[in-house]
Formats: C-alpha cells, structure tokens, sequence
C-alpha cells in the first residue's frame, strides 16, 4: 500500500516562498511508469494541477504556473518537494501531493491534503 504525506509551514507571507515535501511510502519514487505530482484546491474553487516529476526525475509544470514552481526530489528520503515562489494571498489552498500513472490521467494514491495560507 502506497501513503503520500505532505508536511511544511501552514501559513506563509506573502511574497515568500512557499515550501512542501511530500514524503512517500509503500513504494519508491524512481519506480518506472509512474509520476509524482502536486495539485491545489483554493477555497470554493476546483483542483489545480501544478506539476509533475516522473520516475526519471524530469518535470513538467502548469504553464499558468511554471514560472514560480520548481518539483524536485530526494531518492534517498523517498521525497518530493514542491516550491511555489512570490505567493500571494491567492496562494491560499489545500495542497496534495498524489501519484499518477504514466498516462498522466489514473491517479491512483493521494495524501490527506495540507492547509497553506498566505496572510501576513
């Protein structure tokens, strides 16, 4: 049984850098035809993909948030990590971590979602 669970600071100022790791267990993260991605859903509003890092550490990103993202790993740690820069209060959302199957479309293992709010 794969567990995804994020962890990181609850809230953050703005203009900072928002920082998440995801830590998995129950499988490895280099594993072939899988990916590991980070997705957001703000208050009242639907989820966001905000990227990916696959088995093979490449990384792909939303376009609308590709400036300010950066997914890396740790293969020693089993961890994911996800950087969102400049924040702002729009920011404010429920971020999870989940894996994806190398179709990019069957999510199949997600973490329980972690509170982020931008507020100064």
């Amino acid at each position: 049984q794969v567990q995804l669970q994020e962890s990181g600071p609850g809230l953050v100022k703005p203009s900072q850098t928002l920082s998440l790791t995801c830590t998995v267990s129950g499988g490895s993260i280099t594993t072939s035809y899988y990916a590991w991605s980070w997705i957001r859903q703000p208050p009242g509003k639907g989820l966001e993909w905000m990227g990916v890092i696959a088995y093979d550490g490449s990384t792909y990103y939303s376009p609308s948030l590709k400036s300010r993202t950066s997914i890396s790993r740790d293969t020693s740690k089993n961890q994911f990590s996800l950087q969102l820069s400049s924040v702002t209060p729009e920011d404010t959302a429920v971020y999870y971590c989940a894996r994806v199957h190398s179709d990019y479309v069957w999510y199949d293992y997600w973490g329980q979602g972690t509170q982020v709010t931008v507020s100064s």
